[in-house]
Protein backbone atom coordinates (compact mmCIF):
# COMPACT_ATOMS: atom_id res chain seq x y z
CA UNK A 1 0.00 0.00 0.00
CA UNK A 2 1.17 3.38 -0.46
CA UNK A 3 1.27 5.54 1.69
CA UNK A 4 0.21 9.42 0.89
CA UNK A 5 2.46 12.47 2.22
CA UNK A 6 0.35 14.46 2.21
CA UNK A 7 -3.50 15.37 1.62
CA UNK A 8 -5.85 18.67 1.88
CA UNK A 9 -8.86 18.59 2.94
CA UNK A 10 -11.60 21.70 3.25
CA UNK A 11 -15.00 21.13 4.18
CA UNK A 12 -17.45 23.38 2.90
CA UNK A 13 -20.56 24.75 3.84
CA UNK A 14 -22.98 27.51 3.63
CA UNK A 15 -21.75 30.07 6.35
CA UNK A 16 -18.89 28.39 7.94
CA UNK A 17 -20.43 28.12 11.24
CA UNK A 18 -22.09 24.64 12.15
CA UNK A 19 -21.39 21.84 9.67
CA UNK A 20 -18.32 22.39 7.89
CA UNK A 21 -16.16 23.74 11.79
CA UNK A 22 -17.81 20.59 13.25
CA UNK A 23 -16.24 18.15 10.37
CA UNK A 24 -13.08 20.08 10.04
CA UNK A 25 -12.91 19.05 14.05
CA UNK A 26 -14.24 15.58 14.07
CA UNK A 27 -12.11 14.63 10.40
CA UNK A 28 -8.94 16.38 12.84
CA UNK A 29 -9.66 14.04 15.67
CA UNK A 30 -10.31 10.73 13.61
CA UNK A 31 -7.18 11.84 11.68
CA UNK A 32 -4.73 11.71 15.12
CA UNK A 33 -6.90 8.71 16.80
CA UNK A 34 -5.39 7.06 13.76
CA UNK A 35 -1.78 8.63 13.86
CA UNK A 36 -2.03 10.64 10.31
CA UNK A 37 -2.97 14.24 11.41
CA UNK A 38 0.53 15.02 10.04
CA UNK A 39 -0.22 13.39 6.72
CA UNK A 40 -3.06 15.79 6.54
CA UNK A 41 -3.92 19.42 6.14
CA UNK A 42 -7.44 20.01 7.22
CA UNK A 43 -9.50 23.32 6.90
CA UNK A 44 -13.00 24.32 6.20
CA UNK A 45 -15.01 27.49 4.85
CA UNK A 46 -18.14 28.25 3.96
CA UNK A 47 -20.01 29.52 0.28
CA UNK A 48 -20.78 32.43 1.68
CA UNK A 49 -19.33 35.30 3.83
CA UNK A 50 -21.62 35.89 6.25
CA UNK A 51 -20.19 34.72 9.12
CA UNK A 52 -16.35 35.54 8.27
CA UNK A 53 -14.40 36.02 11.47
CA UNK A 54 -16.46 34.85 13.25
CA UNK A 55 -16.28 31.38 15.94
CA UNK A 56 -18.55 28.40 15.14
CA UNK A 57 -21.97 28.08 16.55
CA UNK A 58 -22.39 28.08 19.88
CA UNK A 59 -24.57 24.83 19.82
CA UNK A 60 -21.62 23.00 17.14
CA UNK A 61 -19.02 23.81 19.82
CA UNK A 62 -21.38 22.51 22.51
CA UNK A 63 -21.96 19.27 20.68
CA UNK A 64 -18.62 18.80 19.57
CA UNK A 65 -17.27 19.47 23.07
CA UNK A 66 -19.58 16.58 23.92
CA UNK A 67 -17.30 14.46 22.03
CA UNK A 68 -14.12 16.21 23.13
CA UNK A 69 -13.31 17.94 20.43
CA UNK A 70 -12.33 21.50 20.79
CA UNK A 71 -13.89 24.14 18.27
CA UNK A 72 -13.17 27.04 19.95
CA UNK A 73 -10.11 28.48 17.62
CA UNK A 74 -11.82 28.02 14.51
CA UNK A 75 -12.71 30.91 12.72
CA UNK A 76 -15.20 31.44 9.96
CA UNK A 77 -14.07 31.99 6.11
CA UNK A 78 -15.80 32.00 2.31
CA UNK A 79 -13.91 29.99 -0.03
CA UNK A 80 -11.29 31.70 -2.38
CA UNK A 81 -10.56 30.79 -5.71
CA UNK A 82 -6.77 29.30 -5.17
CA UNK A 83 -8.68 26.97 -2.68
CA UNK A 84 -9.37 24.89 -5.71
CA UNK A 85 -5.98 24.46 -6.56
CA UNK A 86 -4.52 24.54 -2.94
CA UNK A 87 -6.56 21.98 -1.51
CA UNK A 88 -6.67 18.10 -3.14
CA UNK A 89 -10.52 17.46 -1.89
CA UNK A 90 -13.27 19.58 -1.02
CA UNK A 91 -15.54 18.15 0.99
CA UNK A 92 -19.09 19.90 0.16
CA UNK A 93 -21.89 19.08 2.99
CA UNK A 94 -24.59 18.89 0.53
CA UNK A 95 -25.97 19.56 -2.98
CA UNK A 96 -26.68 22.82 -2.77
CA UNK A 97 -23.07 23.50 -1.52
CA UNK A 98 -21.76 21.20 -3.97
CA UNK A 99 -23.26 22.85 -6.92
CA UNK A 100 -21.78 25.90 -5.86
CA UNK A 101 -18.77 24.94 -5.40
CA UNK A 102 -18.51 23.36 -9.10
CA UNK A 103 -19.93 26.47 -10.49
CA UNK A 104 -16.42 28.42 -8.89
CA UNK A 105 -14.18 25.87 -10.15
CA UNK A 106 -12.16 27.61 -12.82
CA UNK A 107 -9.27 26.03 -13.47
CA UNK A 108 -8.62 24.36 -10.06
CA UNK A 109 -7.65 20.82 -9.60
CA UNK A 110 -9.52 19.64 -6.37
CA UNK A 111 -11.90 16.88 -6.41
CA UNK A 112 -15.14 17.62 -5.38
CA UNK A 113 -17.67 15.49 -3.08
CA UNK A 114 -20.28 15.39 -1.10
CA UNK A 115 -19.32 14.07 2.37
CA UNK A 116 -22.23 11.54 2.29
CA UNK A 117 -21.25 9.97 -1.09
CA UNK A 118 -21.97 6.40 -0.62
CA UNK A 119 -25.35 6.89 -1.57
CA UNK A 120 -24.86 10.37 -1.86
CA UNK A 121 -27.08 12.26 0.63
CA UNK A 122 -26.94 15.84 2.24
CA UNK A 123 -26.13 16.77 5.50
CA UNK A 124 -28.85 18.78 7.02
CA UNK A 125 -27.86 22.38 8.08
CA UNK A 126 -28.79 22.49 11.95
CA UNK A 127 -28.63 26.34 12.11
CA UNK A 128 -32.65 27.09 12.57
CA UNK A 129 -33.20 23.94 14.38
CA UNK A 130 -32.44 22.90 18.07
CA UNK A 131 -30.23 21.02 19.79
CA UNK A 132 -31.38 17.25 18.55
CA UNK A 133 -30.39 18.81 15.06
CA UNK A 134 -26.72 19.25 16.21
CA UNK A 135 -26.70 15.78 17.72
CA UNK A 136 -27.54 14.19 14.35
CA UNK A 137 -25.59 16.31 12.24
CA UNK A 138 -22.02 15.62 14.48
CA UNK A 139 -23.80 11.55 14.12
CA UNK A 140 -23.87 11.91 10.67
CA UNK A 141 -20.38 14.00 9.79
CA UNK A 142 -18.57 11.23 12.26
CA UNK A 143 -20.09 8.58 10.23
CA UNK A 144 -18.75 10.14 6.42
CA UNK A 145 -15.45 11.77 7.98
CA UNK A 146 -14.84 7.86 9.67
CA UNK A 147 -15.71 6.63 5.82
CA UNK A 148 -13.84 9.58 4.10
CA UNK A 149 -10.86 9.36 6.09
CA UNK A 150 -10.15 5.63 4.88
CA UNK A 151 -9.64 6.73 1.26
CA UNK A 152 -7.00 9.29 1.86
CA UNK A 153 -4.84 7.19 4.21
Amino acid sequence: MEIRLRHSVLFVCLGNICRSPLAEGVFRALAEEAGVADRLLIDSAGTGAWHAGNPPDPRSIAIAATYGIDLSAQRARQVRADDFSAFDTIVAMDGSNLSTLKSRTGAGTARIRLLLDNPARDVPDPYYGGPDGFEQVYRLVRDGCEDFLGTVI
